[in-house]
């Protein structure tokens, strides 16, 4: 089935060229998965990085053009780079590229949004709004996403989510979609599903499974959103090798770990994803924000909309761009 998502800028659907949509369709067949033990291999850590060598690093020995047919073909804006050295790009550095951000992605001045943290395709949904629970449901439990073993997810069970979804093409730094303090910071190991939209419906919840790092960022503090609770979580997938925290206060020049007591400032980059797709999902406290009207529209044909109880069909929306806002 075609997949088509919402441009925001016009409003009009958009077909999506899936990459390595027929590799994920045969490896996620349901004969094949019933293989446990070779799936199990082929999901896990070292074959989502094995995979992710061949697809950024070793083309580049065979092929010294082939950073710019990366370009080329996944119709990158190269004038969006921020380059630090004049060394010759490889795949894996237009993947990991800076932009910037400051010039291409400006924050809205509006101190009471919360925008974006990445370049990606957004699903949003309210627990409050029984039309739309579905949604989570085909994506997380809050306490397998968050950990049973942290005090957070009663936190956010009855408040409102986000889901945005990476493709290979995007700039894959997640900046800060808030202002505040980091009450709390841990990984949890896992595997690495794709994150193509067939997997929803192939995989049960499996943000939940995948590995991921989990941020929780108090608002209501000095200099803070004031939007209560935030969680975000930065889900590995498919030729992810890594979540690499990377905080900076200006541009890109400190590279800070995640700390308890960090301050966060709202727009600015917080980490990067090595080669891959991969997800992050925003998890907001009950009735603290409210979404921005242009989100889930149903009239669009996506993958979604074969899966899901309810068509449903993502807006791409980019890093620093207002989601929604606080109440």
């Amino acid at each position: 089935m075609d997949h088509f998502y919402i441009e925001r800028s016009t409003g009009r659907p958009v077909k999506e060229k899936l990459f390595s949509d027929r590799l994920i369709s045969f490896l996620y067949h349901p004969v094949r998965e019933n293989f446990s033990f070779l799936f199990n291999i082929l999901t896990g850590r070292l074959s989502s990085k094995t995979a992710a060598f061949f697809n950024y690093d070793f083309p580049f020995i065979l092929n010294l053009s082939s950073a710019d047919e990366v370009i080329k073909e996944m119709k990158i804006k190269k004038d969006e780079f921020f380059n630090e050295t004049s060394s010759p790009m490889t795949p894996r550095s237009v993947f990991e590229r800076k932009i910037r951000y400051w010039e291409k992605r400006p924050l809205d001045s509006d101190t009471d949004i919360i925008a974006s943290p990445s370049d990606s395709r957004i699903i949003t949904g309210n627990e409050s709004d029984k039309s739309l629970f579905f949604i989570k449901e085909k994506f997380f439990s809050y306490e397998e996403l968050i950990s049973k073993d942290k005090p957070w997810a009663d936190k956010f069970r009855d408040g409102s989510f986000a889901v945005f979804r990476l493709t290979p093409d995007k700039y894959h730094y997640n900046h800060s979609p808030v202002s505040g303090i980091v009450a709390d910071y841990y990984e949890i190991d896992g595997k690495y599903h794709s994150c193509n939209p067939l997997i929803t419906s192939r995989i049960q919840k499996p943000c939940q499974k995948n590995k991921r790092a989990v941020t929780i960022i108090d608002t209501d503090t000095e200099n803070g959103t004031n939007a209560g609770l935030v969680c975000m979580i930065e889900v590995a997938a498919l030729m992810i090798g890594e979540i690499i925290q990377c905080y900076s206060k200006t541009r890109y020049n400190e590279n800070l770990l995640m700390d308890k007591n960090l301050f966060l400032k709202k727009g600015q980059p917080k980490s990067r994803f090595a080669p891959g797709s991969s997800t992050v999902i925003l998890l907001f406290e009950k009735g603290k924000i409210k979404f921005d009207a242009d989100q889930n529209r149903s009239d669009v044909l996506s993958r979604f909309s074969s899966d899901f109880t309810t068509p449903i069909v993502e807006t791409e929306v980019n890093v620093r761009e207002s989601i929604g806002r606080k109440i």
